[in-house]
C-alpha cells in the first residue's frame, strides 16, 4: 500500500489554471472519485478543492500507474493537456505525501501562512470521501495523525496567535488602499466560512455590512451572526452599484458579475473576487474599479510569511517528528498480527502436545495444566526474541519485506482476519 498526493497550488499555477481544475461541487467531486476508485490501482481517493490549490489525496498499490489515472482525469476535468498538467504538479508519495498532508493540515503550505481555514476545509474533504465510501481505513489513519499534527503545531508555536485568511488580507488590503474604513458601505456575496470571516472583519472594523445569497435563509444567518443587513440576490445589479466595497466568495461556476451589470459611480469601488473559479468577469479599468483576485494579495501574504518564519521554522520540527510516529504506528499495525498470530499457533502447538503427552499416559493427569503452561512458557520463551526484532525493525523496506516473508511462511493471506487489527496477545516486553 502507497500513499499519493498530485498537488496544484498557488506555488505551481496561476488562477486560471486553478480555475480550470476546481471542483467546484460535491457531485463533481463524488464522480471524480468514484471514477478513481474504480481504478484497478487505486483503493481510496480525497480531493480538496480551494481557491489555492487543487489536491487529490489517494492510497494504491501502484504509484506510477496510480498517477497515471489521476493526470487522466484531470486532463478530462480541466481541458488543459496531459503534458502541461504534468509540468505543474508537486507530485509527492508515502512519506513525501503525509509530510506534505500535514504541512497543509498545519497551515504551513497555505498562501497565509498560519491560517485557520485549511483544516476546516480538509476536515469537510474528508467527510465528504469518507461518507460516501470513498476512502476508508487508510486515508482515514492519515487524516487522524494530520490533525493531531496540525493541533501540535498550533499549541506549540505562536503561527497562529494573530488568526488569519485570506479575507482578513483582503480586509487589511481596504484598510491599506482607503485608510479609515469606518461607516463604508460594503457588499459580500456568498454564505461560506470565507463570507463569514470577511463579515466579521469588516463589522469589526465599523463597516456597515450587506450579505447576499442565492440562498436567502443563509445570507440571513450570516446576517444575524456578524450584525449584519440582508439583500436578496435578485437585486445583485443593483446592490453591486450602491456600495463601496464588494467581496465574492461563492461556488458559482460561472461569473455572477460582468461589465454588463456594473454601472457609472460617483465614488471609488475596491472589489475583492476571493473565489475559484471567479466570480467577477469585467474590465475594472472603464469602471475606475480597483479589482483584486487572490493571487493579487501575494504582498500581504508575503510579510505574512516573513513574520512567521522563525515559527515555521519550530512547527516543520513539529511536523516532520509526527510523520516519523506515523510510519513508525503503521508498522506496528503491520507487524503486531504477524506476531498474535505466531503465539496463537504456539499456543495451540502446546495445547496438542500437552495432550498427547497426557493421553499417552507419559504424564499423570493431575499435572495436565502445568504441563501446558511450562510447554507455552517455553515456546514463548523461544518465540521472543524475534518478535522483539520483529517489532524493531526501523527500515520501512525491510518491515515490508519481513512481513511478506512471514506471511509466506505463516500460509497467511493479505486479506486474513488476523491482518485487519493490532493486537495484544503477548504483551511488549516480556
Amino acid at each position: 500500500m502507497h500513499y499519493l498526493v498530485v498537488s496544484f497550488s498557488y506555488k505551481n499555477s496561476t488562477l486560471a489554471v486553478r480555475e480550470k481544475l476546481a471542483f467546484v461541487d460535491e457531485p463533481a467531486r463524488l464522480t471524480a472519485m468514484g471514477e478513481l476508485n474504480s481504478s484497478a490501482h487505486i483503493s481510496e481517493s480525497m480531493i480538496l478543492s480551494t481557491c489555492n490549490r487543487v489536491e487529490i489525496f489517494c492510497s494504491c498499490n501502484d504509484t506510477d500507474e496510480a498517477k497515471e489515472e489521476l493526470f487522466l482525469l484531470l486532463t478530462k476535468h480541466s481541458g488543459l493537456s496531459h503534458t502541461e498538467l504534468y509540468s505543474r504538479a508537486d507530485i509527492f508519495d508515502d512519506e513525501g505525501a503525509i509530510h506534505h498532508l500535514f504541512s497543509v493540515a498545519s497551515s504551513l503550505d497555505s498562501m497565509v501562512v498560519g491560517e485557520t481555514q485549511i483544516a476546516g476545509q480538509l476536515k469537510d474533504a474528508h467527510k465528504l470521501s469518507q461518507d460516501n465510501g470513498l476512502s476508508a481505513q487508510k486515508i482515514s489513519r492519515a487524516m487522524g495523525y494530520a490533525f493531531k499534527c496540525a493541533a501540535e503545531v498550533r499549541n506549540a508555536t505562536n503561527i497562529s496567535s494573530k488568526p488569519v485568511s485570506i479575507a482578513s488580507v483582503a480586509v487589511a488590503k481596504v484598510k491599506e488602499s482607503v485608510g479609515d474604513v469606518n461607516g463604508k458601505k460594503a457588499l459580500v456575496i456568498g454564505s461560506g466560512e470565507m463570507s463569514v470571516i470577511t463579515c466579521k472583519h469588516l463589522s469589526a472594523q465599523g463597516v456597515d455590512v450587506t450579505v447576499m445569497n442565492r440562498t436567502f435563509e443563509k445570507a440571513e444567518e450570516i446576517a444575524r451572526e456578524c450584525n449584519a443587513r440582508v439583500r436578496s440576490f435578485d437585486e445583485l445589479e443593483y446592490a453591486i452599484n450602491e456600495n463601496e466595497l464588494l467581496f465574492t466568495a461563492t461556488g458559482s461556476i460561472t461569473p455572477i458579475i460582468t461589465d454588463e451589470m456594473i454601472k457609472p459611480c460617483s465614488f471609488d469601488r475596491f472589489w475583492f473576487d476571493m473565489a475559484v473559479p471567479r466570480d467577477i468577469e469585467c474590465d475594472p479599468g472603464i469602471w475606475s474599479i480597483r479589482l483584486f483576485y487572490v493571487d493579487d494579495l501575494k504582498e500581504i501574504v508575503s510579510e505574512n510569511i516573513a513574520l512567521r518564519e522563525d515559527e515555521a521554522k519550530l512547527s516543520y520540527v513539529i511536523v516532520r517528528r509526527h510523520v516519523s510516529g506515523f510510519f513508525e504506528w503503521l508498522k506496528t499495525l503491520s507487524v503486531e498480527p504477524l506476531i498474535k498470530n505466531m503465539y496463537l499457533r504456539a499456543s495451540d502447538a502446546a495445547n496438542q502436545e500437552s495432550t498427547r503427552v497426557i493421553e499417552n499416559g507419559f504424564i499423570p493427569k493431575e499435572y495436565e495444566q502445568a504441563l501446558q503452561k511450562a510447554t507455552l512458557q517455553a515456546l514463548k520463551r523461544f518465540l521472543h526474541p524475534f518478535a522483539e526484532r520483529m517489532r524493531d525493525g526501523s527500515d520501512p523496506m525491510r518491515v515490508d519485506t519481513l512481513i511478506e516473508s512471514m506471511s509466506f511462511l505463516m500460509n497467511q493471506e493479505e486479506g486474513d482476519e488476523l491482518s485487519q487489527n493490532s493486537c495484544t496477545y503477548y504483551p511488549k516486553g516480556k
